[in-house]
């Protein structure tokens, strides 16, 4: 077994490809990422589940029935998936986004000024945490003097963040 050492930095192009999600209700789910969100179907298995992307990619967002048609959402205090996070490329694009959701009536759980980063906290129609976000140019983000990250969480100006549209 190699040492800590000798194995290699994780190569910063490493992305989170896509989420799958089980959902109770395909149809109602799809409503929610497609038609308020606006992901794009990329391909469907009949009833049971959805591909859905941005731009085209094969797919972000999966969504399935296969062991979860009718279930509940699972306890509050139980582990798994805390929320997804959608990354968005501008900040104009972030304001689209929550007219989308103000249009369809969707309430935010909240929304937060990381420093790095503003995001909306939103929960899908299964109560999966969603996170909607741009990060700000990473020459922005604040540090402390030793030059770590210096997030915070702080009330998002949501008026500032409309008037991009």
């Amino acid at each position: 077994m190699k040492s800590e050492r000798e194995i290699p930095a994780l190569d910063p192009r490493v992305r989170i490809g896509h989420v799958h999600l089980k959902v109770s209700d395909l149809d109602r789910a799809l409503h929610f990422y497609r038609d308020i969100l606006g992901f794009e179907v990329t391909q469907r298995y009949g009833s049971q589940a959805v591909f859905l992307s941005a731009g085209g990619y094969h797919h972000h967002i999966a969504l399935n029935t296969w062991k979860s048609a009718g279930a509940s959402p699972p306890p509050e205090h139980a582990s798994g998936l805390y929320h997804l996070a959608i990354l968005y490329p501008t900040r104009r694009e972030l304001a689209v986004a929550l007219q989308r959701l103000m249009q369809a009536g969707v309430s935010l759980d909240g929304a937060s000024d990381h420093g790095v980063s503003e995001a909306l906290y939103l929960r899908d129609p299964d109560q999966n945490g969603v996170e909607l976000y741009w990060d700000r140019p990473e020459e922005n983000w604040p540090r402390t003097p030793d030059g770590e990250l210096a997030m915070v969480t702080e009330a998002l100006d949501i008026d500032s963040l409309m008037k991009e549209l």
